[in-house]
């Protein structure tokens, strides 16, 4: 009985051990929302999710302010050193947040290549992940007031339904971030970048969805 009850003990440690060694890892894919206020800052939402998911989790910000999801947008993510980064990162769990910024003129000029180059992204870092992981796609947080040239009309009425369509072609799951900060305009001075509090409800979300 008491080898018995060691073996178990020994086992159970054992496993335990290898969790602790291993755990979940989670790339945040994004733009200055992702990035928030520093990549390593404990104000943005990637930061503030490593700490609400705990030591099972390592959560990395990979987020670039200013960037596109489209390729020939004016500064798309693909041609940031984070991209490969993320490809390197071998994350179990893949979460984008992009298309803030592909709503301006300049950019959504190319919307015809939205859906394309949104999937393609898709399939391009899912070859550097496990077989059983996982890619999340958001739906971007409102923008309150347009700003900087990205407008809301273009984020609700065209960028959005794509982001299910694209979430259907892929097999990814969608994590709404537009409803918990539709009506929280205080949350988002500026229109369009949330605050600490907003970055917090940002962060409880995506937690609430991958676990």
């Amino acid at each position: 009985m008491r080898k018995s009850l060691f073996l178990a003990i020994l086992f159970s440690g054992i496993i335990f051990g290898a969790l602790a060694q291993n755990p979940i890892k989670v790339a945040c894919v994004g733009n200055s929302i992702t990035e928030g206020p520093g990549r390593d800052h404990i104000d943005s939402y990637p930061l503030q999710m490593q700490h609400q998911l705990g030591e099972s989790y390592q959560v990395k910000n990979f987020g670039v302010s200013g960037r596109t999801l489209l390729k020939k947008g004016d500064f798309p993510y693909w041609d940031e050193p984070q991209y490969q980064d993320v490809k390197d990162f071998q994350p179990d769990i893949l979460i984008i947040k992009l298309g803030t910024n592909d709503s301006k003129p300049q950019n959504w000029s190319h919307k015809a290549d939205f859906k394309k180059d949104y999937i393609e992204i898709i399939e391009s870092l899912k070859r550097h992940m496990p077989e059983n992981g996982k890619v999340f796609i958001c739906i971007p947080v409102p923008v309150t007031k347009d700003n900087f040239g990205i407008r809301e009309s273009v984020m609700v009425n065209e960028i959005k339904p794509w982001l299910f369509e694209i979430a259907g072609a892929t097999g990814a799951s969608i994590i709404d971030l537009y409803t918990p900060l539709k009506n929280k305009s205080d949350l988002l001075p500026d229109g369009v970048h949330p605050n600490k509090e907003g970055l917090g409800i940002m962060a409880k979300e995506v937690a609430k969805a991958i676990q």
